[in-house]
């Protein structure tokens, strides 16, 4: 499933931020899973399949949302590329 612009915010409403769980970091549904933590293990090669193994409440759009998340952060960070000496 591709998300559009707003099949974007519908997802994006799965990630939420409570003070009281890991000092506001942003969760998925209020859950104790940071968004930062589904992204690591995406990283480091997990498969969606694996992290809905690992997490049976976990849903495939709570994955998506993670990533439109993170799409969407880095999208206002700019990053300069190396300079080479020619």
């Amino acid at each position: 499933m591709r998300a559009n612009g707003a099949n974007e915010d519908e997802l994006l409403k799965r990630i939420t931020v409570n003070p009281a769980i890991f000092a506001g970091k942003p969760v998925i549904r209020g859950r104790r899973l940071a968004v930062e933590h589904v992204l690591g293990m995406l990283a480091a090669g997990d498969t969606p399949q694996a992290l809905l193994g690992e997490y049976p409440w976990l849903e495939g759009e709570d994955i998506q949302a993670c990533l439109v998340y993170a799409r969407r952060l880095v999208a206002h960070e700019r990053v300069d590329p190396a300079l080479t000496g020619a």
